[in-house]
């Protein structure tokens, strides 16, 4: 399993690092990491619609239609099954439960090939907000964590009535390109450098099994991922235009709207890309009830 681990490992990183230089990667190479069978819990059945942000997005929709809605937008380089164990206990609550394969990831899928393959946080949340109007969900409880939370960030901030509540990990993710670049604060950059050094040995450590691995594997063989995961990081890093479709939307999140949504944020406790907070340095960008906790115990993928 270590060798698994280290092979896997290899491979992903080095095939995002050779896109961020701007090697061209048309996909993952992932022939040989597994059978594609899991044992583990997996949401199912999916189900599939088309939306005004060119996309046929995959996605699971379990519960009563005249319950409150909550829509669950998972992570990179998760899937929709970081919620497996989740989604059913929010059915039997009496939720219905909407969770979407993200752009570049499992079956959902670009309807046009010249459609630009982008990842900016402004077509993620329109993303969001289109499938809402194609499922005719006129609102919802909004829960994301890490790159699942930039779309709930927009959404919540940009169309407040769409909005029930939001529910963060990360808080407030929505980028001020313009200050991109500007160093943090010396504890903060110090505690983020630390990480580098080490980084592939914490992923070799992770406990994680085959299983999960296997359970994943399907996600990222989209013909799409490597583009998206690429472009989210190089647009985030100023390397990489945004879609000119967007750029109404972009120039409008770049002045980092409030959220007037009630709210929860979450931060892991052994969360190692942002070190877990007390939330106060985002207190700003709320404006209605807000709380914030650190989950003890969890890491990057709370659910």
């Amino acid at each position: 399993m270590m060798l698994l681990k280290l092979r896997f490992a290899l491979v992903l990183c080095s095939t995002v690092v050779r896109g961020l230089l701007g090697t061209p990667v048309r996909s993952l190479d992932i022939n040989g990491y597994g059978t594609n069978d899991s044992n583990l819990p997996t949401l199912q059945p999916i189900q599939y619609t088309n939306t005004a942000s060119l996309l046929r997005i995959a996605y699971y929709d379990e519960g009563p239609r005249d319950g409150q809605t909550v829509i669950l937008m998972h992570r990179f380089p998760y899937d929709i099954n970081s919620f497996a164990e989740v989604a059913p206990r929010l059915v039997e609550q009496g939720y219905r439960v909407v969770v979407p394969y993200l752009r570049g990831y499992g079956d959902t899928r670009f309807l046009n090939q010249s459609t630009p393959r982008s990842a900016e946080q402004a077509a993620l949340g329109y993303d969001l907000l289109t499938l809402m109007d194609a499922l005719g969900i006129a609102h919802a409880i909004l829960v994301g964590f890490d790159c699942g939370t930039i779309p709930v960030n927009v959404v919540a901030a940009l169309w407040p009535e769409r909005c029930d509540g939001m529910v963060a990990v990360g808080s407030y993710l929505t980028q001020d390109r313009n200050t991109a670049w500007v160093p943090l604060d010396p504890d903060s950059e110090a505690a983020r450098w630390a990480i580098y050094p080490g980084h592939l040995g914490q992923e070799l450590a992770a406990e994680f099994s085959e299983a999960e691995l296997n359970r994943i594997l399907p996600a990222l063989q989209n013909p799409d991922f490597i583009n998206i995961t690429v472009d989210f990081y190089r647009n985030r890093l100023l390397f990489a235009p945004g879609d000119p479709a967007y750029a109404q939307l972009a120039d409008a999140l770049y002045k980092q709207p409030s959220i007037s949504v009630p709210s929860m944020t979450l931060d892991p406790e052994f969360s190692t890309t942002f070190p877990a907070t007390n939330g106060s340095t985002t207190t700003k960008y709320f404006t209605d009830a807000r709380v914030h906790h650190i989950v003890q115990g969890a890491g990057e993928n709370i659910p």
